[in-house]
Protein backbone atom coordinates (compact mmCIF):
# COMPACT_ATOMS: atom_id res chain seq x y z
CA UNK A 1 0.00 0.00 0.00
CA UNK A 2 2.36 2.50 0.96
CA UNK A 3 4.94 3.56 -1.93
CA UNK A 4 2.89 2.16 -4.31
CA UNK A 5 1.44 3.32 -7.17
CA UNK A 6 -2.25 2.67 -7.04
CA UNK A 7 -3.89 1.25 -10.32
CA UNK A 8 -7.37 2.58 -11.33
CA UNK A 9 -9.11 -0.06 -13.83
CA UNK A 10 -11.76 1.78 -16.53
CA UNK A 11 -14.88 1.21 -16.80
CA UNK A 12 -15.62 -1.33 -19.81
CA UNK A 13 -18.76 -1.36 -19.92
CA UNK A 14 -18.68 2.01 -21.35
CA UNK A 15 -19.43 2.11 -24.99
CA UNK A 16 -16.07 4.19 -26.06
CA UNK A 17 -14.04 1.39 -23.82
CA UNK A 18 -16.24 -0.99 -25.17
CA UNK A 19 -15.11 -0.56 -28.98
CA UNK A 20 -11.64 -0.17 -27.72
CA UNK A 21 -11.29 -3.72 -26.65
CA UNK A 22 -13.32 -4.71 -29.84
CA UNK A 23 -10.95 -3.62 -31.76
CA UNK A 24 -8.64 -5.46 -29.71
CA UNK A 25 -10.15 -8.71 -29.79
CA UNK A 26 -10.73 -8.57 -33.18
CA UNK A 27 -7.34 -8.30 -33.81
CA UNK A 28 -6.41 -10.77 -31.61
CA UNK A 29 -8.85 -12.72 -33.40
CA UNK A 30 -7.52 -12.29 -36.72
CA UNK A 31 -3.74 -13.32 -36.03
CA UNK A 32 -2.59 -9.53 -36.32
CA UNK A 33 -2.28 -8.92 -32.51
CA UNK A 34 1.50 -9.71 -31.35
CA UNK A 35 1.67 -8.54 -27.90
CA UNK A 36 -1.78 -8.22 -26.52
CA UNK A 37 -0.97 -6.49 -23.25
CA UNK A 38 0.73 -3.93 -25.27
CA UNK A 39 -2.59 -3.31 -27.10
CA UNK A 40 -4.74 -3.26 -24.71
CA UNK A 41 -2.19 -0.80 -22.49
CA UNK A 42 -2.20 1.32 -25.69
CA UNK A 43 -5.75 0.92 -25.84
CA UNK A 44 -6.86 2.01 -22.63
CA UNK A 45 -4.05 4.48 -22.22
CA UNK A 46 -1.69 2.57 -19.99
CA UNK A 47 1.72 2.93 -19.66
CA UNK A 48 3.82 -0.15 -20.82
CA UNK A 49 7.38 -0.79 -20.03
CA UNK A 50 7.16 -3.10 -23.09
CA UNK A 51 6.55 -0.31 -25.63
CA UNK A 52 6.46 -1.76 -29.58
CA UNK A 53 8.45 0.62 -31.74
Amino acid sequence: MFGKKSQHSPDLTTPENFKKGQKVYDRIVSGECKDVTAELNDAYGRSSRNKRG
